[in-house]
Parts: structure tokens; C-alpha cells; sequence
């Protein structure tokens, strides 16, 4: 077996773990750079990790392993200086290591990558289903998770801890919606590649993709919420790097359509994506002023207008998709209310009746949402005691509907008053 560089004496300061739904991510930091070597073992399976010239100076013993594929974990030296730490292993694993350099307030780094043989039943199935008069599917992410925090707020606020917590708020939400269905990409502390989050979007078979972060900057002063859309530069790039792909082609159109290009040939792919990644830009960008304004009545807005950048995690050329920073978490004040629930669910309820009202004026087709605005809506009258609550529950319709389709920016009624009753 070959060494993998780079080449210097290192300490291991420390030993983290996270439990992805079907891997299990090892993290070393390290004081400096180590060569290094990862092997499997079997009869019985064992995992074995040894860095060249290095000493473990933490211990092993604090490590959560009860979901994981590791049953025990110890060390010793291999040699006169090499470290050996050998895990044994309840079950045979695939795994893939790599090194970090230091960057930022992170330091060197070592990422084992255990990833599961077996494929495991899991306990969230899907709520998607594909029929007439379905469900809309968002797609909620929460960025970073597991050894990427994120940013770092005042009093150790951090933002892959906000994202999560505001993002499962939002897919309650949806859920409750008759219309809805939320789909959280990500459900617990770890960490999700870029390309993985939206290919487990794909698998969902969402019609919007939302990614929720915290943002910083190194003035404490900056503040305010933000709402980005992927640019034009980006999009024509990732339309590119699609089409280059065999793989990539056999089911592009993967989100709610069925689109395939692996039977067309270049000059017809080329314009199939085009108008796809031409309509997919359009949708976010009008999404994204739906969900602005609403965030504007809960936070100061840092831009007044949807912005464009080529983030990565955008980057799906069939599903809108928008990212969403919800304030500055390196700002003391933003800080403290990202980390208080009412605000998260303010935020949430902001960002949900966005996209609400946004598919309430353009339903896709085939959706429940889309049948019952064929159907004609009635009037009603507003009567002592009524709430828009118990009216939507009576006619079998939402809160979010009834506003959104007579203009209404709050759920205050009056005796008297004449609102028009969606359909369904």
C-alpha cells in the first residue's frame, strides 16, 4: 500500500463522529499534515487507520457509537513512531479517506468516510407520491451539518444548528397543508456534499428546492436577511457540465416532470436543457420576491430584491430552487434571535407563506392545488366568532389559500367582512 501525502509529524488532537443515514463520517484533527493509510480487515471485520509518525493525544473512549457500524475502538503504535487506530466493526463496510489542509478556523484535517454495505430500512419513507391532484413536494435543506458548522455566532451560536432548527419548523408547516408536502434533505447533525443534497431532492421529486443558512461577515455591524437565486453565468455552466455527462443525461429531468435526454441527440439536448435551466432560473427568481416580501414583515431585508450567485447547492438544472440566509449570525442581535424559537417560527411561517402564495398564483399542473383553482370559489360573509382557522377547517381548505387569494396580509377579520372561499 502507498502512503498518502502530504509528509510531516502530527498529533491527534482530537476524534469527532456523525451518523449520516447510510455512512458514518470519522474526523481527525490533526496539528499539522500526516501521511496516512486506510484498510479494511475481515474474520473479524476490522477497520485500521495508520498516520505516519504521529501520537494520539486525546482519547477514543467519548465517542457515540451505537448507531454507527463501530462496536469497540482502540490505538497503540505501529513501529517505534507510527499511530495505529484499529475499530472493530459489527458489520463489513466500504470506506474512503482524504486529508484536509487547514483553512480558516479550521486546522488540518483527516475524513474517513465509512459507508454501509447493507441497505438499511429507513424510517422516513418518502411522503411522495406520484398521482393526479398531488401534493406539491418542497425540498428543505438545511446547509452545512455533522464537522462543517458553518458559521460561528456570538455565544457559540452555530449555523448548521439554526438551519436544521428552522428548516424542520418550515417542513411542519408544509406538512400541515393540504396542498404540501415538506421534505427535509437533511435530519440530523451531519454533513451532505453539495451535489448530494440535490440529488436527494431529485429522489423526492420536489418541484422547489429552498436551502436555509445564517450568514457573517467580519463587520458585526452587517445585518439583515437575504434571498439568492442561482446567476445566469451559473446556470449556462452547470448546463454544460450536465450535458457533458452520459450519466447525467439518462434522467436530467428528474424533479416532478419525466423528461429524459438520454435518447435526443446533442443539438436537441442542448435545447431541451436550455429551455429547462431558462424556466427553472425564471420560477426561482419569481419565488423568491414571494418569499422576500413575506421575510421583510419578520426582519430587516439586507437587499431589497432576490440576488444571484453561483452557489453550488442552486446548481439543479429541472428544480427551482432558492437559498435563503436568514440573517446574520456573526451580527450579536441577529445572532440572539436566530437562536430563539418564536423568531425561528416567524421565520419559517415567513419564508412557507412565500412559496405558498407563489404556487397559489402558478400551480403546476397536475396538483391539487392547481384542480381546486379551476373550481369556482364562493363568498362568504364574516359572522361573530368566526376565525380564518375554523373557516378554512369548515371548507376544507388553509389559512395560507384564503389569504393569499384574497390579498390579505394578516389573518384579522371583521364582523361583516366578504372574502371569497377557495375551492378545496
Amino acid at each position: 500500500m502507498l502512503w498518502i501525502s502530504p509528509s510531516y509529524a502530527a498529533e491527534v488532537d482530537s476524534v469527532r463522529l456523525w451518523r449520516a443515514p447510510d455512512n458514518t463520517r470519522l474526523v481527525l484533527d490533526l496539528s499539522g499534515p500526516v501521511e496516512h493509510k486506510v484498510f479494511t480487515l475481515d474474520n473479524p471485520s476490522r477497520l485500521v487507520i495508520d498516520i505516519q509518525d504521529s501520537t494520539l493525544k486525546t482519547t477514543l473512549d467519548s465517542l457515540e457509537v451505537t448507531s454507527t457500524p463501530i462496536a469497540a475502538m482502540r490505538s497503540g503504535l505501529r513501529g517505534s513512531a507510527d499511530l495505529r487506530l484499529v475499530f472493530d466493526l459489527k458489520e463489513p463496510v466500504t470506506v474512503k479517506s482524504f486529508t484536509l489542509k487547514a483553512y480558516e478556523q479550521y486546522g488540518d484535517r483527516l475524513v474517513v468516510d465509512i459507508y454501509d454495505n447493507k441497505i438499511r430500512s429507513s424510517k422516513s419513507v418518502s411522503k411522495v407520491v406520484p398521482v393526479n391532484n398531488r401534493r406539491i413536494v418542497i425540498a428543505i435543506d438545511a446547509g452545512h451539518g455533522g464537522e462543517d458548522p458553518g458559521a460561528l455566532g456570538p455565544k457559540k451560536v452555530r449555523e448548521k444548528v439554526v438551519a436544521l432548527q428552522i428548516a424542520k419548523r418550515i417542513e411542519r408547516l408544509f406538512d400541515k397543508d393540504t396542498y404540501f408536502t415538506g421534505e427535509l434533505v437533511r435530519t440530523g447533525d451531519y454533513y451532505l456534499a453539495h451535489r448530494k443534497r440535490t440529488a436527494i431532492a431529485h429522489d423526492k421529486r420536489a418541484d422547489f428546492f429552498i436551502s436555509i443558512h445564517a450568514d457573517a461577515f467580519t463587520n458585526p455591524k452587517a445585518n439583515g436577511a437575504s434571498v439568492y437565486a442561482l446567476s445566469t453565468r451559473g446556470a449556462t455552466s452547470e448546463a454544460a457540465r450536465y450535458l457533458a455527462g452520459k450519466e447525467n443525461r439518462a434522467d436530467l429531468i428528474g424533479g416532478a416532470g419525466s423528461l429524459s435526454l438520454d435518447d435526443k441527440d446533442d443539438a436537441l439536448a442542448e435545447v431541451l436543457l436550455d429551455l429547462s435551466m431558462t424556466a427553472t432560473l425564471s420560477s426561482s427568481l419569481d419565488a423568491g420576491s414571494y418569499v422576500l416580501k413575506n421575510m421583510g414583515g419578520v426582519a430587516r431585508l439586507h437587499k431589497k430584491k432576490v440576488e444571484q450567485a453561483g452557489f453550488l447547492v442552486l446548481k439543479s438544472p429541472d428544480i427551482p430552487s432558492l437559498l435563503i440566509e436568514t440573517g446574520f449570525i456573526s451580527n450579536p442581535t441577529e445572532a440572539s434571535r436566530l437562536s430563539n424559537t418564536t423568531y425561528q417560527q416567524k421565520m419559517a411561517q415567513a419564508i412557507y407563506t412565500g412559496l405558498v402564495s407563489y404556487f397559489t398564483d402558478h400551480p403546476p399542473a397536475g396538483t391539487a392545488i392547481a384542480a381546486a383553482k379551476t373550481t369556482k370559489a364562493r363568498s362568504y360573509v364574516i359572522a361573530r366568532g368566526d376565525t380564518l382557522s375554523a373557516i378554512a377547517q369548515r371548507y376544507n381548505t388553509s389559512v395560507n389559500r384564503i389569504l393569499s387569494y384574497n390579498k390579505m396580509r394578516s389573518s384579522t377579520i371583521k364582523v361583516g367582512q366578504k372574502i371569497m372561499i377557495p375551492a378545496g
